[in-house]
């Protein structure tokens, strides 16, 4: 829609707020909200003003003036606001809206875009990400100098003893097991009508739903998938996505995280992500007397991802808890292979379809708390590499990783086993996200001491409880 469809619309709906969205530099969504007598064609020209100090990556103090300039094509209704409220992403900007904050995830991923365009070799990359998630009945943590803890509950987790529990008191005896939660119909499945209600409110703010599903994971493990899109919308979508997921729990008493690994012993949350390159109405990707239906560009394509993949980690799986969850035996993806229909490799080739239009590669160790703008670039820039420098992947592995002996597993490569190492990773093989600037080096070189400062050292220097259950007595 046109601005002047959009305030049309704003007004056959009684839409009395405006919100302006924009994500930071680990990629939560940041907000404020204006009155609707303040949108006018000024607002999407100059934009709006705001203190860029004091959000996560961006200015220092001293330079603080930034300006939001709102993105047409992202407007909603806001389906949480008690106040009827229209909601936009923006652009952010340098003071004066004449110039792009060059460290802002969404222009990094728009200038992806460009690039992909202006290369020749495709007009569109498509994304598909498969967001895990947990939904929970309480979460309760602390992190003092004296104390640490956290707890979950869930009244469909095989984890409960307690007799005195308030979830335990209806004594239905309708538990899931670790690892057997996948497709699990009620009363099993406690919360497929909630996982309904977020389908409905997706649907609401324009996003269009594949499927939804209890995941493997005991506890309140869920999947809900979204269709396709190219890079920087379907980057829109995600953040969309999970802010509607979180707040229909919330609103239902309950509580969504998107945390990796969250529960110790039992499956994690990937954000498997599917890819494709098209040019014009073919598909790039297909070629039916290739391995799995691939062509020549796809496999490329994987061995730019498999070449720059310890690099790719630190967007993919960007926090300390990412790799606890990358670990052998919880369907988690850590050898650097690709492979058709085996989840087992970090690169699976789907197979459902024979269809040209269908093929895609499945890149498996990203997790949703990459911030998708950087994360679905960053596999894009590794992607194109591999084609313009003709990488090969070598051959597939077309085995249950997972079974592997010892010496034949120990020659294969994997991702790193920590942020740390892959950060360093990071710092030295970065200079195919330069290309055509389209990461900036001050974003590369923010993002590697925000995330070594404000979480790797974080962690590093706290104890946790469970070295006291090693050490304590020693």
């Amino acid at each position: 829609m046109d601005l002047k469809e959009i305030i049309e619309t704003c007004k056959k709906s009684g839409i009395r707020m405006v919100d302006l969205k924009f994500v930071d530099l680990p990629g939560t969504w940041q907000h404020f909200s204006i009155p609707i007598s303040q949108m006018n064609e000024t607002l999407f020209s100059e934009g709006a003003g705001f203190d860029g100090s004091s959000i996560r990556g961006f200015k220092p103090i001293h330079e603080s003036d930034m300006v939001l300039i709102p993105d047409p094509d992202t407007f909603f209704i806001d389906p949480f606001s008690k106040v009827p409220t229209a909601s936009f992403i923006c652009d952010v900007h340098e003071a004066g809206a004449e110039k792009r904050f060059e460290e802002d995830p969404r222009y990094t991923a728009q200038k992806a875009e460009r690039f992909l365009a202006e290369s020749g070799i495709a007009d569109k990359a498509f994304f598909g990400p498969e967001a895990e998630f947990f939904i929970f009945d309480s979460a309760k943590f602390c992190q003092d100098q004296n104390l640490a803890y956290h707890e979950l509950r869930s009244a469909e987790a095989n984890w409960h003893g307690n007799g005195d529990d308030k979830l335990e008191s209806n004594g239905n005896g309708y538990k899931i097991r670790n690892k057997e939660g996948y497709f699990t119909v009620a009363p099993l499945d406690q919360l497929a009508d909630l996982r309904k209600e977020m389908v409905a409110e997706l649907e609401k703010m324009g996003i269009v739903v594949e499927k939804e599903h209890h995941e493997v994971a005991t506890g309140g493990q869920a999947e809900i998938d979204i269709k396709y899109d190219t890079l920087a919308k379907m980057a829109d979508k995600v953040m969309a996505f999970k802010y509607a997921v979180k707040n229909t729990a919330c609103r239902a008493g309950k509580t969504a995280t998107f945390m990796p690994k969250p529960l110790f012993g039992d499956n994690g949350s990937g954000m498997h992500v599917h890819v494709s390159l098209w040019k014009g109405a073919a598909p790039l990707f297909y070629d039916k007397n290739g391995y799995a239906g691939l062509s020549q560009t796809a496999l490329y394509f994987i061995g730019g991802l498999l070449r720059h993949a310890p690099a790719l980690m630190a967007m993919v799986a960007s926090t300390t808890n990412s790799y606890k969850r990358l670990v052998p035996g919880y369907e988690a993806p850590v050898t650097l292979v690709y492979s058709a229909r085996n989840r087992s490799a970090a690169i699976r080739v789907p197979v459902y379809s024979s269809a040209p239009a269908s093929k895609r590669i499945e890149f498996r160790p990203p997790d949703p708390t990459a911030n998708p703008y950087l994360a679905f670039s960053a596999m894009l820039m590794a992607g194109l590499d591999g084609i313009k420098r003709s990488l090969d992947p070598g051959k597939p592995l077309d085995k249950n990783i997972y079974a592997l002996s010892g010496d034949e597993a120990r020659r294969i490569a994997q991702v790193p086993g920590s942020l740390k190492e892959s950060l360093d990773a990071l710092e030295a093989d970065h200079a195919f996200l330069l290309d055509g600037s389209v990461f900036s080096k001050a974003l590369i070189d923010s993002w590697i001491d925000y995330k070594m400062r404000a979480e790797y050292d974080y962690i590093r220097m706290r104890p946790c409880p469970s070295e006291f259950i090693l050490y304590y007595d020693i």
